[in-house]
């Protein structure tokens, strides 16, 4: 199953700074499926070791633990540490790995208390787990696991002597718990995640035959369920999986009937007590524990002692005694608090940081004692474009779906100066394209094939070119004022829609876009758009365009392909994506006497011999499909469709780094060469840091940062 004083950023952009960031940057740019490498070269006590071990290893004979925890078992408040432990822990696999150091404290930032970043640092509530930046799924909670021929039933085994934080047994039950108190009981809003449903899209039936057995049982084909299960983090950005039957039982109203009937909403008292982010008696799986919590200033959490991993020496993880997060909702004063040195760890992407920031972070190394890190983000497109496929304007909308008129577009783009002064010359220009680092372009010279016609396709700077194409569909300047017009003589406006809260290396690329096309005779608006309304009308087709997002998804296609195939309404054909949400439901036979637009959601169906149902076609075909190898064809042959009738989304420059600032003390933080594909940052569904496991991390003097 393997396989399945703070530097203003403006300045920083133009002038003798910009020459300065391109040359510290300029080791960090790539060929064929590269990315960055950490800044100012490799770090003097940086880990060596790439990758990780991609069978699982055998836990040693004896364990250690923690002294504050060694001091609780003599006083006779905790059990011996291999009492704790499951007969079998999981022993993180990474080759980076050097023996750790027990204590300290690590000081952290978040914009809030409960902010969901925190759970992206902890892996501890995931069934299984991805490793070698996605390449692999290793075990997790369970520790081997099966599928029947043609994998419509999987069978879990969990690890046995699993324990919640507070020392109570974790069984399936507590996955059953929520499973059929949540998920199936309509009073509660949990809904069934993708892992659930066959590749019918039907509901699975989950069975829990003992303590440690779960049986997944579908009435189709599930290939997908292991990749699934390790994506995202369970309990956090994830679904969540499980929940501490023994606590939360008493706050529902199945086991308590004196329970109130708001218990299921927001403010009722069961969602308030199952959040272990902001109370700490509600037990947790993670490698830390919530201590204390001041709400909207400070959480502090403490090593969970039946936490269930150690290191390849049975050091019981983690390593550091405590996480300090403290609440910064400024990104500015994030920045000066990073740069005096009152932040350990900051992982940029959650902060904000970019690299415009590098220089600013490198020349107050001194005093912040933090060291620049550079992991690839994995994005397949950087800061990216696309129409709304579905605009509610018909001449607008018919043009749109011209894919001349794309190419075109795409065409006269002048990446090359996009990836000069938005990302140091880093990355690779790209046409855009889903994550390079998927495994459909990592298993053979086809897949690298592939990448590489869908990146080049429309990548050339040509303007020469784009006007040819332009010309060729009727788009021409007929009344002489430089400006061209549609087919039917009416001006040509192309809106770029963002949300006006957007940073401003995506506001950066607009302006870029701007002139580009005006370049071309294309009139181009810019149009900042309140964020809160923003998604309603995209999803309804009043927006025209997006130009403030990224495509990151990874680690393969058909796990998360909503930017491969209109799947939902929040990407490049919303009302064709809500449309699919429907299909084999009443809802696909109603209302179709009504304009798609003010349909119920809105909907529409694709026309019938056009890109999006091809595409459709083949995604349902993948979905029933067992066998990797066809699988991975026919994600290739979706791509195709992409190349030929795209772009459908258009990127600027693919796999530019991500910024890791780290103290200098502080160990076992791989760089980009420890990783087995650079680094893989961006996507939610592949959780950063969790999947580096920084319950690993430690500090060379822990005495110094108590």
């Amino acid at each position: 199953m393997a396989r399945i004083g703070a530097l203003d950023r403006r300045t920083f952009l133009y002038g003798s700074a910009l020459t300065a960031g391109a040359v510290m940057l300029g080791a960090c740019s790539s060929g064929d499926g590269g990315g960055a490498s950490s800044a100012g070269g490799k770090a003097t006590n940086g880990p060596t070791g790439k990758g990780s071990e991609t069978k699982p290893l055998q836990a040693p004979a004896k364990f250690q633990e923690a002294p504050m925890l060694s001091a609780q078992v003599k006083s006779g408040g905790l059990p011996a540490v291999d009492k704790r432990l499951p007969t079998e822990p999981y022993v993180v696999p990474h080759r980076w790995l050097e023996p750790g150091k027990y204590g300290g404290n690590l000081l952290l930032s978040v914009p809030a208390t409960n902010d969901l970043q925190i759970r992206e640092y902890m892996y501890g509530h995931s069934l299984l787990r991805f490793i070698n930046d996605g390449l692999d799924v290793a075990p997790g909670l369970v520790s081997s696991w099966e599928a029947n021929d043609d994998a419509s039933e999987w069978t879990l085994h969990f690890r046995e002597g699993l324990k919640w934080s507070d020392g109570e047994p974790w069984t399936t039950a507590d996955i059953m718990f929520w499973w059929e108190d949540m998920v199936l009981n309509e009073e509660h809003s949990e809904v069934p995640p993708d892992e659930a449903r066959s590749g019918k899209g039907t509901i699975m039936k989950l069975t829990a035959p003992d303590e440690r057995t779960l049986v997944l049982k579908f009435d189709a084909p599930a290939p997908l369920t292991a990749l699934r299960l390790a994506g995202y983090t369970k309990r956090g950005n994830g679904a969540t999986w499980m929940e501490p039957k023994h606590y939360l039982k008493q706050f529902h109203p199945r086991y308590n009937k004196a329970v109130k009937k708001n218990w299921a909403s927001a403010d009722g008292e069961f969602e308030r007590k199952r959040d272990y982010s902001a109370n700490a008696e509600c037990p947790t799986m993670s490698g830390w524990r919530l201590k204390s919590y001041r709400d909207g200033r400070q959480a502090i959490w403490e090593r969970n002692p039946y936490y269930w991993c150690v290191d390849k020496a049975g050091r019981q993880l983690p390593n550091i005694d405590t996480l300090t997060f403290t609440v910064v909702d400024d990104p500015e004063v994030g920045r000066l608090q990073m740069q005096e040195g009152k932040l350990d760890y900051v992982h940029g992407p959650f902060s904000g940081l970019t690299l415009a920031d590098v220089s600013g972070f490198k020349q107050t190394a001194q005093r912040s004692s933090l060291e620049v890190l550079l992991w690839d983000s994995g994005s397949g497109t950087g800061s990216m474009f696309f129409f709304n496929y579905d605009h509610k304007d018909e001449r607008m909308r018919a043009l749109i779906r011209e894919p001349k008129f794309r190419q075109a577009l795409s065409l006269a783009v002048n990446r090359a100066e996009i990836k000069k002064s938005i990302y140091f010359e880093t990355g690779e220009p790209t046409t855009g394209t889903m994550s390079p680092k998927a495994v459909e372009y990592q298993v053979n010279d086809q897949g690298k094939q592939v990448y590489r016609q869908w990146r080049d396709s429309f990548v050339k700077y040509d303007p020469a070119q784009a006007k040819t194409l332009l010309d060729g569909i009727g788009v021409v300047d007929k009344d002489g004022d430089g400006l061209r017009e549609m087919p039917d003589g009416t001006k040509l406006k192309i809106r770029l829609d963002y949300p006006a809260d957007t940073t401003k290396d995506h506001q950066q690329k607009n302006n870029l876009l701007k002139r580009d096309w005006e370049a071309i005779g294309v009139k181009v608006n810019l149009n900042p758009v309140p964020p809160d309304a923003y998604g309603d009308q995209w999803n309804s087709g009043a927006l025209e365009s997006q130009c403030a997002w990224e495509v990151g998804n990874g680690p393969d296609h058909l796990t998360q392909p909503a930017w491969l195939i209109p799947i939902e309404p929040t990407r490049w054909a919303p009302l064709e994506g809500q449309f699919y949400n429907v299909r084999g439901t009443p809802a696909e036979k109603q209302q179709l006497d009504v304009d798609p637009f003010k349909r119920t959601p809105p909907r529409m169906a694709p026309d019938p011999k056009g890109p999006i149902a091809k595409l459709w076609k083949l995604y349902d075909q993948s979905k029933l499909e067992p066998d990797e190898v066809k699988r991975r064809q026919l994600a290739w042959e979706m791509v195709k469709v992409h190349v030929t009738d795209g772009p459908f989304y258009m990127g600027t420059v693919a796999n530019t780094p991500q910024l890791v600032l780290v103290h200098k003390d502080l160990r076992n933080v791989p760089r980009r060469d420890n990783l087995a594909l650079g680094g893989f940052v961006n996507p939610w569904q592949h959780p950063t840091p969790a999947v580096y496991d920084p319950e690993t991390y430690f500090w060379s003097n822990p005495d110094e940062h108590t």
